[in-house]
């Protein structure tokens, strides 16, 4: 019978099922609003394009790479023809704030080696972000190219640079979570039909789940109409959607069942299961909330979206899972069980007391032998967490774009040309305090040397300033365009742009090696004047900051988790050794995955599994502190089912060895499905084309896989067993708390 309780339940459920399907919409259209572009808050490197843009009002501050092949060369009349066709076109294109070529810079640099020929593109959009202007210039690109290829049958274009990149990111990673949930969602809903051995009761989890993600989809789009957000905020709501919003509903549905095998009454049956599994949930969404609350503390728009998805994600799942799932089993009652599997429904008949009796045993042969357990079960978790002591950070090696983009391909166009300078070139601002470059011998003298430096290092390939254009002389700044001068030279004629392309052989870590340097001796040493002063941007230097940041935030970040995530157990079970030990066996878990992913990924021990073709030399430094702050909260979840089960049966009257095996057979089997769904979700992500999600993906499947077994299994029980009722203090064992 429905009491007056359960119809505010019902009403409740309604208007949360309400928002969420008015979100559902927006949900489709959040990607439009997520950026590629990564942005670091008071970076050095990130405020280059802002001074820029005022100070020097360059037409370049934004641009990209048009790569030409085919034509004749540029040098030729026929190839300036060709040239100065396509520079028109380019020039009347919306959006297109400069071009600068060889009929305009009259230098080998536009020459590449094995022919072929580019064009600088600076770009200025007034409506959006500069990457909506990409398609716009891909039209056109075609347009030419269909133009010019009746005389010219071998015209190639092809665009790049950091903002076509970006673009072609957004659109792999989009690909990625669409695959990823092709992959994903048949095979957790076959996973769950083993579990439960009934459609329905397999279906609603996976609807949780996908309400989960379209709601913090939605959600996040409209954040970012205010606050930058990435477009890693669309794989990680998928992902993690997919893995809580699941496995809170099939804790929920779990919980649901076990009461109407003694209750017939589904609506009591359906409270029971809100009680018990509710405040099981709330603990575990806490400390996954506080993972990701602790990376807003990361001034990187990458880390910080990612803080915000993950928490969005993990609210919406408890709201749908304690709202919506118990209304929702309250109203089907024994039709859960509808759409039964043939051969499940038989299986499933004996299995619930034969998987019970089976885990009941296994706990009883752990806490008959705690130390033995944890010697056999510890002793290669130490070995592999050890080899997270050798974790690099640096960029990787290889080619990790995505090979299919047209922004990928012409970058290897322009490494062929020995030209892929132009688009990782340091972007270096020389500032004087007195002299004025272009008015000044001392200012321009300054300058020359500073130039004449940076390309005396053989890390240099070409330097490129208004000396070095000028050929040393000043009096020859007459004869450079206005549209180059202005460019390179702020309007109050103190600070000077000086761009340094790599040389050929050099890497990007080599290059972040460098900005170090060169920031390390400072403009004083390097120009010869005191009180000057140097900021470097440009891709190499953004790397540089982003790697600084990360590194400097982790234990800050861990500490937090660490904290948060104790003061949320210790309210949740008011134990100090359960909390303690939780956290112990999480970081446990942390440090092995860690060294899974050094051996595979970062030492190439079975990584063409994943199609990468090689080691990739290093991790991508935001992988280890995103990893570390999901994996930690997700890990909790199996801890806290463990740990209230064994509650409870304390509370119930049993002994601490009896407590311990029941607590085991009745949340093993919950925690092994729960587990097996949340590493078939992250494996799914490790076979797209976006190298950080592979790594990302790979780390939280190891983790989930090594803590749901070796850890909540073996040492957990183990653990508890040794503590006896050192486990409760200093809480006890309280009846009034008895669900």
């Amino acid at each position: 019978m429905m009491t007056s309780a359960h119809v505010r339940h019902f009403w409740l459920a309604a208007v949360v099922l309400a928002a969420v399907l008015a979100l559902l919409p927006f949900s489709f259209h959040a990607e439009r609003h997520l950026e590629t572009a990564t942005r670091i808050e008071s970076s050095e490197a990130g405020k280059i394009p802002q001074e820029l843009a005022t100070r020097f009002h360059s037409p370049f501050v934004d641009r990209v790479v048009l790569v030409i092949q085919g034509l004749p060369p540029a040098d030729s009349e026929e190839g300036e023809q060709a040239l100065a066709t396509i520079e028109g076109r380019l020039q009347n294109e919306p959006g297109v704030s400069g071009v600068v070529s060889y009929l305009d810079f009259r230098d080998s640099i536009f020459l590449g080696k094995g022919g072929g020929t580019f064009i600088l593109v600076g770009l200025a959009s007034t409506e959006g972000s500069v990457e909506s202007l990409v398609p716009k210039l891909h039209d056109l690109e075609n347009s030419l190219q269909n133009e010019l290829r009746a005389r010219y049958p071998a015209v190639k274009f092809e665009l790049t640079g950091e903002t076509p990149l970006n673009f072609d990111i957004r659109k792999a990673s989009s690909d990625d979570v669409k695959h990823a949930e092709s992959l994903a969602i048949p095979a957790t809903l076959a996973l769950l039909l083993l579990a439960f051995g009934s459609m329905v009761a397999a279906l609603i989890p996976v609807a949780i789940g996908q309400l989960a993600i379209a709601s913090a989809l939605a959600m996040a789009g409209f954040l970012a109409l205010r606050w930058h957000l990435s477009i890693l905020v669309q794989n990680l709501s998928t992902m993690l959607g997919l893995g809580l919003g699941i496995d809170y509903a099939l804790l929920m549905v779990s919980r649901f069942r076990e009461a109407s095998a003694t209750e017939q009454n589904r609506f009591k049956c359906s409270s029971i299961a809100a009680r018990q599994a509710g405040r099981t949930l709330l603990v575990s969404a806490a400390t996954v909330a506080i993972g990701f609350l602790a990376l807003l503390t990361v001034p990187i728009s990458e880390i910080s979206s990612i803080g915000i998805a993950g928490f969005l994600v993990a609210g919406t799942s408890l709201l749908l899972s304690v709202t919506l799932v118990p209304a929702l089993l309250a109203a089907l009652g024994p039709g859960i069980n509808a759409g039964r599997v043939p051969f499940l429904a038989n299986w499933d008949a004996h299995r619930a007391a034969g998987r019970e009796h089976r885990w009941r045993r296994w706990g009883r042969v752990v806490v008959a032998h705690p130390w033995l357990a944890i010697l056999l079960a510890g002793a290669p978790l130490l070995l592999l967490a050890a080899q997270a002591r050798r974790l690099n950070t640096d960029v990787p090696r290889g080619d990790w774009l995505p090979s299919q983009a047209e922004s990928v391909r012409a970058l290897h166009t322009l490494e062929k040309m020995d030209r892929v300078g132009m688009v990782y070139s340091l972007r270096v601002i020389l500032e004087l305090p007195t002299d004025s470059i272009g008015q000044t011998d001392a200012g321009w003298n300054a300058l020359d040397r500073f130039s004449k430096r940076l390309a005396s290092d053989p890390r240099s390939g070409r330097v490129i300033s208004l000396s070095t254009i000028a050929g040393s002389d000043r009096s020859q700044l007459i004869n450079i365009s206005r549209d180059t001068r202005r460019a390179s030279l702020s309007s109050d004629g103190r600070a000077a742009l000086i761009e340094v392309l790599p040389a050929t052989s050099v890497t990007l870590n080599d290059q972040v090696h460098w900005v170090r340097e060169l920031r390390k001796d400072g403009a004083q040493v390097l120009s010869g004047v005191p009180g000057a002063t140097l900021r470097i941007g440009g891709i190499p230097a953004l790397t540089a900051d982003y790697q600084t940041i990360v590194r400097d935030r982790f234990t800050s970040v861990l500490a937090l988790v660490v904290g948060g995530t104790l003061l949320a157990l210790l309210g949740g079970f008011r134990s100090l050794f359960a909390a303690v030990k939780a956290i112990a066996l999480n970081l446990l878990s942390v440090a092995a995955s860690f060294g899974a992913l050094v051996l595979v990924f970062q030492e190439g021990h079975g990584i063409r599994f994943f199609g990468v073709p090689e080691g990739t030399g290093s991790i991508f430094p935001i992988v280890p502190i995103v990893a570390f702050a999901i994996v930690f909260g997700l890990s909790m979840d199996y801890e806290v089912f463990l740990v209230a089960r064994v509650l409870e049966a304390r509370r119930s009257g049993l002994s601490e060895s009896e407590a311990i095996p029941e607590g085991i057979a009745k949340t093993a089997g919950l925690i092994t499905s729960a587990a097996a769904i949340m590493i078939a979700v992250f494996a799914a992500f490790t076979f797209g084309d976006f190298l950080v999600i592979k790594m990302l993906g790979f780390t939280l499947a190891v983790a989930v896989f090594i803590d749901a077994t070796i850890v909540r299994i073996v040492i957990g029980p183990a653990l508890l067993r040794v503590a006896g009722d050192w486990n409760w203090w200093p809480g006890g064992i309280q009846p009034h708390a008895q669900q």
